[in-house]
């Protein structure tokens, strides 16, 4: 259904009945529970970040290696679950860094990765680089963006170079 007839539907309702749907979608499903809560509560902001970030972190647990997933598929669906939520730039922003430095923290304690897990930490490390560039908010976060190059140093597959070339490119310019 279009955003257009689901409107000319909704138009023909009660308030009584919106608000009855609201709280039945409110009850039934939990990222409508999850956007509403935040939208009426933005104070737990940082909170709700620290939820999204576990589930990245968890992903690529330095400290249970054999617990980590190492799925950046799971680690980019809590971005964007944490992005649908319409957070501030500065926690947005904390949330899409933490993915490349666990990625990078993770390859630096247990040795080379796979190309694609290279190409995977460099696209988010771009990804989060690009963001904060956009928001203003490079200067906040350099000494964590700092971290992710020093843990690549130490990696093969070009995966070293090309972080701290985004490096460079972002706070050199």
């Amino acid at each position: 259904m279009s955003k257009a007839k689901l409107k000319k539907e909704l138009s023909q309702l009660a308030k009584e009945q919106l608000v009855e749907q609201i709280l039945d979608l409110y009850d039934k499903n939990k990222a409508v529970k999850e956007f509403y809560d935040f939208y009426l509560n933005p104070r737990n902001e940082k909170e709700l970040a620290e939820k999204y970030k576990k589930i990245i972190v968890k992903e690529f647990d330095v400290s249970r290696p054999e617990r980590s997933g190492l799925k950046y598929s799971v680690a980019k669906r809590a971005i964007s679950d944490f992005r649908d939520l319409q957070p501030s730039p500065e926690v947005l922003a904390d949330v899409m860094l933490t993915l490349p430095e666990c990625a990078c923290k993770f390859t630096y304690t247990y040795g080379d990765m796979e190309e694609a897990f290279y190409n995977g930490a460099y696209n988010n490390f771009v990804s989060a680089l690009r963001f904060m560039h956009k928001h203003n908010l490079l200067g906040d976060f350099k000494l964590r963006a700092e971290d992710c190059v020093k843990w690549a140093s130490v990696c093969g597959y070009g995966f070293a170079a090309d972080i701290a070339q985004a490096f460079y490119d972002y706070y050199l310019e």
